[in-house]
């Protein structure tokens, strides 16, 4: 069953509750009031004319009896009918209404001796085809009551009322129905209506899960009620799937990459060092089983090729470590961090810097800015974050100078390390920190994995610094490390 059946159920089904309540509310209290007035006047009518009824005695087979008759002027009444019974005659008087009729009003004997014990009380029966309501009023002979001698019944047709009664529950009954279906086919459409943005709703989700366009929206020009928070809700929730969405495949994008970049790089040392172990396989078996010493040359091939298998080894290590590193943040493994002296680590770091391989000439510029500086980080990571630009800039300058010195500003300190090589274009700088990203211009000029920086910018991260960079093609490249530090013996 749907929201808009049920919805439009529930309306009719209350409407139709309260109709049905106010229906029989109505048509009691109205027929309450209306006969209530009937019984009131038929009382009085019955009360006034007992009070004028006329006694007298006569003789009777029974010997004396006390005679009743009503006043010529209840026999005139043309709105109520009177009949007086005398209980000890036994006979009748009525009004001048009820005389042209060859019947009188029905009396039982329950009646009268109902009237033994009350005043008086209502009946409601018929009396010539027609429904009456008599009042029937005891006649007593004393103050005390004891001895009841007539009846008076005052009695009015009610068939009017009847039919009227009868008229207003049909038409209650016609009216209520009308208005349930009335309300229902409003109700319905209403519902329709209100429910519309649902089914847009329904419809985007329907397209985002068969994954034909995550940029759809739901269009909602109606007032801000529940179904237009809702809507809001919904499209700024298809906003963040998008997003994510294209985080994550641009991620994947990313993973895959990675990969076959991590591949490509491990598959160079791994053919250097199978080649290597296939041509000593080789000369082992040549000169195996035989008395001859290896030749000079093939001695020497042995070394060159043991020494190309070392060199190799080394740069997997390296990079299988680049790779743990970088799984260890992707993993966010949190490094430990001490206050650090970040002056002797720094000399310490220029102090081994001059033993790396490098063609430019090594210059060590201004460190008195690193003077008290302390660096709350971790000792190891910082050292490797300097020999990653230090290596970088020795790496790319073939010929002039590196310079590395410091500067203080606020409460951070930066360490710039300076090169004279072949710098950068502009479209490269937001790439360099991505991982086995390599300016073009430096492909087949250097060798390298391309995860020095993307280590660098890791380490840069978890000590809540940053970077600048400054680069021209051809000219150079500066690097500009920003470490928050403390000073405390500052002036």
């Amino acid at each position: 069953m749907s929201l808009r059946l049920r919805l439009t159920l529930w309306y009719s089904g209350i409407l139709a509750i309260t109709m049905l309540l106010f229906g029989i509310v109505l048509y009691f209290l109205l027929n309450f009031f209306l006969y209530d007035q009937i019984r009131e006047d038929l009382k009085k009518e019955a009360v006034t004319s007992a009070a004028r009824i006329q006694t007298s005695y006569v003789l009777s087979k029974k010997g004396l009896a006390l005679d009743l008759e009503l006043e010529a002027r209840d026999f005139l009444s043309t709105n109520t009918f009177l009949q007086l019974y005398n209980v000890l005659l036994k006979s009748y008087n009525r009004s001048a209404n009820l005389q042209n009729y060859q019947q009188t009003l029905p009396l039982s004997q329950a009646v009268i001796n109902k009237l033994q014990t009350q005043d008086g009380f209502f009946e409601k029966t018929k009396f010539l085809n027609q429904d009456i309501l008599i009042y029937h009023l005891g006649i007593r002979s004393d103050e005390q009551g004891r001895n009841l001698i007539g009846v008076l019944q005052s009695a009015v047709p009610i068939g009017s009322y009847e039919k009227t009664a009868v008229t207003l529950r049909n038409t209650l009954i016609i009216w209520a129905i009308l208005t349930i279906l009335v309300a229902a086919s409003l109700g319905w459409f209403l519902a329709r209506k209100a429910l519309k943005p649902i089914e847009r709703v329904i419809d985007a989700a329907n397209q985002i899960e068969s994954g034909d366009d995550l940029e759809k929206r739901i269009h909602y020009d109606g007032p801000l009620d529940e179904i237009g928070r809702l809507t809001n809700t919904i499209n700024g929730m298809l906003s963040r799937i998008q997003i994510t969405y294209v985080e994550l495949d641009e991620a994947y994008r990313a993973q895959r990459r990675f990969v076959s970049d991590a591949s490509h790089e491990l598959r160079t040392p791994l053919t250097t060092i199978r080649g290597n172990v296939d041509l000593l396989e080789k000369m082992w078996k040549q000169t195996s089983g035989t008395k001859e010493l290896a030749t000079p040359d093939q001695v020497q091939m042995s070394l060159e090729a043991m020494h190309d298998i070392a060199g190799e080894a080394q740069r997997m290590s390296r990079l299988v470590n680049d790779l743990l590193a970088l799984a260890r943040a992707d993993a966010g493994v949190l490094m430990e961090k001490h206050p650090i002296e970040f002056k002797p680590l720094v000399h310490e770091v220029v102090r081994r810097a001059q033993l790396l391989e490098h063609r430019a000439e090594w210059q060590v510029g201004d460190l008195d800015a690193l003077e008290d500086a302390i660096v709350q980080g971790n000792r190891d990571y910082l050292q490797q974050l300097l020999f990653i630009f230090i290596e970088n800039a020795f790496k790319y300058t073939q010929a002039g100078t590196v310079t590395i010195d410091a500067i203080r500003r606020n409460s951070f300190i930066g360490i710039r390390i300076s090169d004279t090589g072949i710098g950068m274009d502009k479209e490269d700088i937001p790439h360099i920190f991505d991982r086995f990203y390599r300016a073009d211009l430096s492909r087949g000029i250097t060798t390298g994995t391309g995860l020095g920086l993307s280590i660098a910018k890791w380490i840069i991260d978890e000590h809540d610094g940053s970077v600048e960079v400054t680069t021209r093609k051809d000219e150079g490249s500066i690097f500009l490390i920003w470490l928050p530090a403390n000073f405390p013996h500052a002036i």
